[in-house]
């Protein structure tokens, strides 16, 4: 039997299941990687929701990666939501003798639009973060406040992009999922390159979790040693499929499948 890549993955926790950590470890257990967590946050929250936010000190955050980390060594390491400048300083200073490609989800706002960082966070992150990552994966809201630039098209997030390179990215996806159009247009940048994916929106509001899905699929194929482009293709491909056969769980906006 092939062995499964090893996946480290850095985020909050979804007490309903829809996102972050749970999201993380379905999909990349669906997709044949094995999970490895280190819970950043607690939230309580549910398909209408977040009702409160408790954080995990940075001492313990640190504490599940190298511990973890000590015994089985991840292929990548995959991040999501990071609540303060102090965690986000922690978790560097704790991958820095830890070799696997760091793939960022920026998660900063839940869907239904309850603010998950503080501005300092935001800081840091533009700051110190992103220059260590080999991908980062905003959605347009996330990528405006990453670069301070109102995004309203193609070309908008093709400037957003380039900006984030500057900052220290080595490639960068943007997620269109917010503009207002038939189709979707997904794009990838890096220094000499840029890929366009485009795919038919579906009108549904169960979209729970689409973020943070998309990058932990990106993340399993790239730790299975596809190309990024293949990856990101395959991880859309993937998220659609999801969106399409969603549950309809819940009251307000549900999870993906």
């Amino acid at each position: 039997m092939k062995p499964r890549s090893k996946i480290l993955i850095i985020a909050g926790s979804d007490s309903s299941g829809g996102a972050g950590i749970q999201a993380d470890i379905k999909t990349i257990t669906s997709l044949g990687g094995y999970a490895m967590t280190a819970i950043t946050a607690i939230t309580s929250q549910n398909t209408t929701g977040v009702k409160s936010v408790f954080p995990i000190k940075p001492k313990e955050i640190e504490r599940q990666i190298l511990f973890t980390c000590k015994d089985i060594k991840p292929d990548f390491v995959k991040i999501g939501m990071l609540h303060s400048s102090k965690v986000i300083m922690s978790i560097l200073k704790s991958l820095k003798n830890i070799k696997a490609k760091i793939i960022l989800d920026p998660v900063m706002v839940s869907k239904s639009g309850a603010k998950l960082i503080d501005d300092k966070s935001i800081y840091t992150l533009k700051k110190k973060l992103i220059t260590k990552t080999f991908l980062v994966t905003p959605n347009i809201p996330e990528a405006e406040v990453l670069t301070n630039l109102k995004i309203k098209n193609l070309n908008d997030m093709k400037k957003a992009g380039k900006i984030l390179l500057k900052k220290g990215a080595r490639n960068v996806l943007i997620k269109g999922g917010h503009r207002k159009s038939k189709f979707i247009e997904d794009l990838l940048l890096s220094k000499n390159e840029f890929k366009i994916f485009q795919s038919k929106k579906i009108r549904t509001k169960n979209t729970h979790g689409t973020g943070c899905t998309l990058s932990s699929a990106i993340t399993t194929f790239l730790s299975c040693g596809k190309p990024l482009k293949k990856s990101c293709e395959l991880g859309i491909k993937y998220v659609n499929q999801a969106i399409r056969s969603n549950l309809n769980y819940g009251k307000g906006n549900g999870p993906v499948n």
